[in-house]
């Protein structure tokens, strides 16, 4: 989002937030936009307005990583999950719950949701591929193993308030500039240790 802001001639302000509340504060107009690893839904939709895609993140399950039992959603019959509210992964979760007779436990934050996972109160969590990726790349103490292909193919996108297109534009040319100069796989690689799909 910086280095959007300074192709583009504009500044931004970054403020941390739990991300169930992403969303409202932009609807109530408490935030011009979000950058939070947001993945693109219709039902997103429908309240705010989004950038081009720039990334494909997906949803990855997680479990403890000394477990060898669950290797993909169909082990998750009868087993706990821990979710983060608000999120796809909690949308996913509840869908598994039906399907598979899981239970999800639900948290506030992401820490949390790990711990659980960690300290094996929980048996699994879903996560966005590469939130998890650089949570176990940086923690050596994660006790946290990605199991399986990634179980969707999520677009994230920058989240502004709905009719917002001078934003909104800006944020697409910025993304676009990026891209082109290689400025944007520069960021991908330096934090992910990957190029973005």
């Amino acid at each position: 989002m910086n280095a959007i802001a300074e192709e583009e001639g504009f500044e931004v302000e970054i403020k941390p937030m739990d991300f169930k509340g992403i969303i409202p504060a932009i609807t109530a107009n408490q935030l011009d936009g979000a950058i939070a690893g947001i993945s693109i839904t219709d039902e997103r939709k429908k309240v705010v307005d989004f950038s081009d895609p720039y990334y494909q993140a997906g949803l990855s399950l997680i479990v403890h990583e000394d477990n060898a039992d669950i290797q993909s959603p169909e082990d998750l019959k009868g087993k706990i999950i821990a979710i983060k509210k608000g999120t796809s992964g909690a949308n996913l979760a509840d869908e598994y719950a039906k399907t598979y007779g899981a239970t999800v436990k639900y948290f506030d934050d992401s820490p949390s949701m790990y711990q659980e996972v960690a300290n094996k109160n929980a048996d699994a969590t879903l996560e966005d591929f590469p939130v998890i990726s650089y949570k176990i790349a940086i923690d050596p103490n994660a006790k946290l193993k990605i199991v399986g292909d990634r179980l969707n193919g999520d677009f994230y996108g920058i989240a502004v308030a709905k009719g917002d297109t001078e934003l909104q534009k800006k944020i697409n040319d910025g993304l676009k500039k990026l891209q082109e100069n290689g400025k944007y796989d520069e960021i991908v690689g330096k934090y992910l240790g990957t190029t973005a799909k």
